[in-house]
């Protein structure tokens, strides 16, 4: 079939909703891509004061992505530093634990049956239903007996850009090149960096982990320096997680939000292949005006975004995710501080 359809793939899954702090729409859509690899979940009420948001990103298959889609946010709120409120401390691990579970048998025959699966719902129900849903098969959301090593794992991997919204507290954990960004008064603030082969910081990890980059890709391969999955990049047994050629490790950026901030865009890299920071922004915000849905003015982006022919800038399958902030926003929200790594 190889990598690109001889027509697009068009047609999108979409959804809408809100809670008393937020409202927030996504859409997804598989375009010139011979099949749809990206993933995302949202979960406006994780807990009473907890918003979880979340793009992945697939490549060499849909199961990792898929994975993450249904396991991250669970095993966000197992962790300790969850409990304690140390939201950061909870995303990384949580982020690192995705690898650690999918090299065990039962997380092995998990990310199978995850990778068979086509997008098998009907039309009228979407795709979205059965991604969203979040629900593991009986016990199968306990993995603390299941183990394995970085042999074991997936050779396939993917993208992970995660907001959470706590009370007036934005935290968003990143490993790869989906993307978010706030709108504050309008203007673009990243929320999260690329992380590409050829950035200094990361060619560094992966040279001394014993890797190599080669026309902007990882030992000439991967054009992603950190991703979930891709456990052949992980299998140095004297290095931590974190200093492995490829890691899960995410970069971790908050922000206190304030009554300027407007609301933030979750995108896999379909759309910023496409569109830069402040473009995507000027246009939802400039859609809001015209009181148009969430995700209409996603699917909006992804027809302002599509090639008219396969290949380059265009072609890749998209992802998007919109989170409105109600005003006003909790007390204590003064503050205009801007994004900190």
């Amino acid at each position: 079939m190889g990598t690109y359809l001889s027509t697009p793939k068009t047609e999108k899954d979409s959804d809408d909703g809100e809670n008393d702090r937020l409202r927030f729409g996504l859409s997804s859509m598989q375009g010139w891509r011979s099949s749809m690899e990206d993933a995302h979940a949202a979960y406006p009420d994780q807990d009473s004061s907890t918003s979880f948001f979340g793009v992945y990103d697939g490549h060499g298959g849909k199961a990792v992505a898929r994975f993450c889609a249904k396991y991250l946010h669970q095993e966000l709120v197992k962790q300790e530093a969850y409990l304690a409120r140390d939201l950061p401390i909870a995303l990384q691990k949580a982020f690192l634990r995705m690898d650690e579970i999918m090299c065990g048998k039962r997380g092995q025959r998990e990310l199978e049956k995850l990778e068979g699966e086509e997008e098998q719902v009907s039309e009228k129900e979407g795709l979205i239903s059965s991604l969203e849903s979040g629900e593991a098969e009986p016990g199968n959301d306990d993995w603390s007996s299941d183990h394995g090593s970085p042999s074991d794992g997936p050779t396939s991997g993917s993208t992970a850009c995660v907001a959470i919204i706590r009370h007036n507290q934005l935290i968003v954990a990143n490993a790869g090149d989906s993307r978010c960004v706030l709108s504050r008064k309008g203007h673009a603030y990243p929320m999260s960096e690329d992380h590409k082969p050829n950035k200094e910081s990361e060619k560094e990890r992966i040279t001394e982990a014993g890797g190599y980059v080669h026309i902007g890709r990882v030992n000439g391969s991967l054009n992603l320096a950190r991703a979930i999955g891709d456990s052949f990049f992980k299998m140095n047994k004297s290095l931590p997680a974190e200093k492995q050629i490829v890691t899960a490790n995410p970069d971790i950026r908050s922000v206190e939000l304030n009554n300027d901030d407007e609301f933030l865009i979750l995108a896999c890299d379909g759309i910023w292949d496409c569109m830069s920071n402040q473009e995507v922004v000027d246009f939802v915000k400039e859609q809001l005006n015209s009181e148009n849905k969430l995700s209409t003015i996603c699917e909006m982006v992804f027809d302002r975004c599509i090639a008219p022919t396969s290949g380059g800038d265009g072609s890749d399958n998209m992802t998007m995710i919109i989170v409105e902030f109600k005003k006003p926003l909790p007390s204590g929200s003064s503050s205009s501080k801007e994004p900190e790594s």
